[in-house]
């Protein structure tokens, strides 16, 4: 395939997941694990974990338990900011039963959330010699197009509950992972992005841990992004991950399980 196609393909099959990142990522600075279902299996959207009050972190000690610089190797972590905010009622899908999974890619809180924080933790470039994005806009091959966005972008939502909140959430959210996995549509700001469907994947952490590949659809090209949902006590956290360089569907996109792991030893 020329370089121009691949580049067209690419972007064009980006163009909803970065719908989807449009907001969450975009422009501010700064013990035995289980495999996220329960012997019911995940259709059901039972939560494995039993229904007794846990404590909820302060907003001080939840800012402590979120991701900061070093804690993921090759990567850059930052602070969310206001730019970064979706308010809950800012969230609109074409299935109601499908709001917890919109909501859990904007990184929105569910009810009964004590506090929340956010991080954005992306990939460093890799400094190998290969072609730059100046190449790439030149276009000098597929290749360079791989090499130049192969960075996986994650944004971060860790929140606090109170009582049985925060199992509640995590259930809610499984639940309507399940009923949706067909597809459906979620519209934010005015930007609807088109989901065609869910498939999970197999996550470990956390008292009970779940993630899914979420394929997205625009003009007829798709993009897979990742959602990760890990819950520890009273804490739920969000991951939302994405690689422009897996839209062109030339790299093996994985899930985001070093920031994942990162996550789950500062709430231990």
């Amino acid at each position: 395939m020329r370089a121009t196609a691949v580049r067209r393909t690419a972007l064009a099959a980006s163009a909803a997941a970065l719908a989807l990142l449009a907001t969450a990522c975009g422009g501010s600075s700064d013990a035995d694990a289980k495999d996220g279902k329960d012997e019911k299996g995940a259709a059901n959207g039972s939560s494995s974990a039993p229904k007794t009050p846990a404590k909820a972190l302060t907003a001080a000690e939840l800012e402590t338990a979120a991701l900061a610089q070093g804690d993921v190797k090759g990567t850059k972590i930052t602070k969310t900011g206001p730019a970064d905010e979706v308010p809950a009622d800012g969230v609109k899908v074409d299935k109601e039963a499908c709001l917890p999974v919109a909501h859990a890619m904007y990184g929105v809180a569910q009810k009964g959330a004590l506090a929340t924080t956010k991080r954005r933790v992306i990939d460093e470039p890799k400094t190998d010699g290969k072609k730059s994005l100046e190449d790439v806009a030149k276009g000098e091959g597929a290749d360079a197009f791989k090499d130049a966005f192969n960075l996986t972008s994650t944004f971060v939502a860790l929140h606090s509950y109170e009582g049985t909140a925060g199992p509640d959430a995590f259930t809610a959210l499984k639940k309507a992972a399940a009923d949706c996995a067909g597809g459906f549509t979620a519209t934010v700001a005015g930007t609807p992005t088109k989901v065609v469907s869910m498939a999970e994947e197999k996550i470990s952490g956390g008292d009970e841990a779940v993630a899914w590949t979420v394929t997205s659809e625009s003009d007829g090209a798709t993009a897979p992004v990742k959602l990760v949902a890990l819950r520890k006590g009273g804490s739920v956290a969000t991951f939302f991950a994405f690689n422009l360089a897996a839209a062109g569907g030339d790299v093996k996109f994985e899930l985001p399980t070093a920031v994942v792991a990162a996550q789950d030893k500062k709430l231990a």
